[in-house]
């Protein structure tokens, strides 16, 4: 039977525990499990079997959850991380290679340009930022090196939602997966292997969780990507001499991904969620639906208000119809925009440090995706990094605060802004 989505956040993944019948998923706190005998040890560690090792690889509470992250993407299979960071390293690990390149949005979160831009550089990749809505760009910075493209569905900070389909195409054309950060907007919102993604990665800290209380990382495998047919791919379609010559698409067809981000991604690079963080990511799941409807109106609500108000030069909701990127929501995101824009104001970098240091209701803290309303400015703390022309590509100008729209009265939201800009006026 095909359940809908608000019923599949609350139920894929999740079976009353064997053991006690406990209906909530359980705390696996353990390190490791107690094999039946010498025979199913090594079936294990040879990937003949599916079952439980050590927590580094698989954990029962992460299992659950990875189930339930892989049905609401409407993928293959998933494989869970520490961090949506470390997500994004496990997502270009299998297709990477010293001297190897991928094509980036200049669109995305300050942290994420600084790991493309700089430390990825460590591993002899590199990456190519390009603007994700400029195809004549994109097919430019391609070439033979270049093993995938990497944009956001809903870009932090600014909201810009991107052409996923027009994306999948050319990706598709050149033969690379597209890989897409749905971070922003979370699978209720947009579901990227729908429009022709490869793999979708997530920082499951933000909106998934949804209340500031644990890190982490996820990614989803489509499961339709030929791993095999151009030869750029080697971890996955030739032999692995760590499991005496397995090849992991030939054996395991479309969850190669999934088996490799376990069975060498998680084994080498142990960048392991523990089970008490994916816990809370599953509780916070079970009521995403309904946060995400009120995160998009109260969102649609205070943007609009902004926008109309003397001291803001404009405001990057993509919700709102003077948005460039307005007709996007109705094909990418048809259930709403997000709860994340930049506001401009025209007192310049002095009124958005002044506005942040006046609000009372909305917190000033370096997250989004929480039930509380949060504010930062950019320029001086997550893109503070970078230079003035990355962080105007990136739409965190040193005139433009983020804004991270919670679930609270849009009213009192709306009056927190109000007495804050009068303050930051003056």
């Amino acid at each position: 039977m095909a359940y809908g989505f608000d019923t599949l956040q609350i139920h894929a993944g999740a079976r009353p525990d064997p053991a006690t019948g406990a209906r909530q998923t359980p705390i696996y706190q353990t390190t490791a499990y107690v094999f039946r005998d010498a025979e199913h040890a090594a079936a294990l560690f040879n990937l003949q079997e599916v079952g439980y090792i050590y927590s580094r690889l698989t954990n029962p509470t992460v299992a659950a959850l990875q189930e339930r992250m892989a049905t609401l993407e409407g993928g293959a299979g998933a494989v869970c991380c520490s961090s949506g960071h470390a997500a994004q390293i496990m997502a270009l690990f299998p297709l990477m290679q010293p001297g190897c390149n991928v094509v980036v949005s200049t669109r995305l979160y300050g942290g994420s340009v600084t790991q493309f831009s700089q430390t990825i550089k460590r591993f002899g990749w590199e990456a190519k930022f390009v603007d994700i809505d400029d195809a004549d760009a994109i097919r430019a910075a391609i070439d033979d090196n270049t093993r995938a493209i990497f944009c956001e569905s809903i870009a932090n900070p600014g909201g810009h939602i991107a052409d996923l389909d027009a994306l999948a195409k050319l990706a598709d054309k050149a033969g690379l997966p597209l890989v897409v950060d749905n971070t922003s907007a979370t699978p209720y919102l947009c579901r990227p292997i729908e429009h022709g993604a490869t793999l979708v990665v997530h920082s499951m800290t933000k909106f998934l969780t949804g209340n500031g209380t644990v890190t982490g990382g996820c990614v989803v495998d489509s499961g339709s990507f030929d791993w095999t047919a151009s030869g750029k791919f080697p971890s996955l379609s030739e032999p692995e001499p760590a499991y005496h010559g397995l090849k992991f698409h030939e054996t395991f067809g479309p969850l190669a991904f999934t088996f490799h981000g376990i069975a060498v991604g998680l084994r080498d690079l142990g960048m392991t969620l523990n089970p008490q963080a994916a816990h809370y990511t599953m509780l916070g799941i079970e009521t995403l639906s309904l946060r995400m409807q009120r995160h998009c109106e109260n969102a649609e609500k205070v943007a609009g208000w902004l926008e109309q108000h003397s001291a803001v030069d404009h405001v990057t909701y993509a919700g709102l119809r003077s948005s460039p990127y307005n007709d996007r929501v109705k094909t990418t995101c048809p259930k709403g925009a997000g709860g994340l824009f930049t506001v401009a104001l025209k007192g310049g970098y002095d009124a958005c440090v002044k506005l942040v240091d006046s609000l009372e209701l909305f917190s000033h803290v370096a997250n989004l995706g929480d039930t509380r309303s949060l504010i930062i400015h950019s320029a001086s703390t997550t893109h503070r990094q970078l230079t003035p022309e990355q962080q105007k590509a990136a739409g965190a100008a040193p005139d433009v605060v983020r804004i991270s729209i919670g679930i609270e009265d849009a009213n009192d939201l709306i009056a927190d802004l109000e007495q804050a800009l009068a303050k930051a006026a003056r």
